[in-house]
């Protein structure tokens, strides 16, 4: 999609976050401490992080003290924000340079995982690529029935086993699966679980190791899948998990639902892991690759 499709789509989802950056009101205005303050306050409310907002208010302090606040001051914070969610390395997931790419994803139970995954299924299916889809959350039934009836849809394979299998099986069976089809993408679900559960998160290591003896190089991508809504608390997810098992991106859901969506600079800033995709409402076109550039200029439309 254009950046233009990306930027509508952003505005849209991030309509309530977009609220607390209100440009008109601070149009006119003198740069003094009473100003720097509100800027300071909305940034956090907004979850922006400690860290990143006490960048922006003293690079926006050095720069602008004592004038009046314009559609300069607004750019510079517009840069500023960028600066703190671009990502060096490319935004596109890693491609295997033998097939198939395996992306490995995690993350607790009602952050939008197994819907995730279903669009990025839906997302490669549209760009021509076979996907396999290894049901390996194996303790909830509903989330293999799920994922079955979105794989139908998308015209994906779905490797499952019966409910209460051990899912790193199930993860063996759908690599084997991948290489004799000669697939070119393996996507794993994994059972949701609490970043405090230690013996669940165990079985997800081991998911990862049958997966890396299957297919050298593998997983080419661990992605984890956080909730927007849950602010900060979605720091510490992403901390325990990426200490577990590596984690080399991250999908952030329900940014529409929450005035919050500042998290993505959080977590950009306090894990150091690139954003690959956002969730922006409920279809399959509201899930799109992340846009540093697109996502700010949305936060102030």
């Amino acid at each position: 999609m254009a950046i233009k499709g990306i930027l509508e789509r952003f505005k849209k989802g991030l309509a309530k976050t977009a609220q607390l950056f209100n440009v008109r009101s601070w149009l006119g205005r003198k740069v003094d401490q009473a100003f720097l303050d509100e800027l300071e306050g909305r940034l956090i409310q907004a979850d922006v992080g400690v860290a990143a907002t006490a960048r922006i208010i003293d690079s926006v302090r050095e720069a602008f003290a004592e004038k009046t606040a314009d559609e300069e001051l607004v750019g510079f914070v517009k840069d500023q924000l960028k600066e703190l969610l671009r990502d060096p390395s490319p935004d596109a997931l890693l491609v295997a340079s033998k097939k198939p790419s395996v992306y490995l994803i995690a993350g607790v139970n009602g952050s939008g995982k197994t819907t995730s995954i279903a669009k990025l299924a839906q997302r490669l299916r549209d760009q021509d690529k076979s996907v396999v889809l290894a049901a390996c959350d194996t303790f909830r039934a509903a989330a293999a029935d799920q994922l079955s009836i979105w794989a139908g849809r998308a015209g994906c394979e779905i490797v499952r086993g019966a409910p209460g299998a051990d899912p790193a099986s199930v993860a063996h069976d759908a690599c084997q699966r991948a290489l004799a089809r000669g697939s070119e993408i393996l996507i794993v679900d994994t059972a949701g679980r609490l970043h405090t559960q230690t013996h669940l998160m165990r079985e997800l290591e081991k998911i990862k190791s049958v997966v890396q003896r299957q297919i050298p190089g593998a997983p080419h991508e661990v992605l984890l899948v956080l909730d927007g809504t849950n602010g900060q608390n979605a720091i510490r997810q992403a901390e325990v998990f990426t200490k577990s098992i590596g984690c080399t991106g991250v999908i952030l859901t329900k940014l529409d639902g929450t005035a919050k969506g500042g998290v993505v600079v959080a977590v950009r800033q306090t894990m150091k892991l690139p954003i690959k995709f956002l969730g922006v409402g409920e279809g399959i076109e509201d899930f799109q690759p992340f846009d540093a550039d697109a996502f700010v200029e949305s936060l102030f439309s």
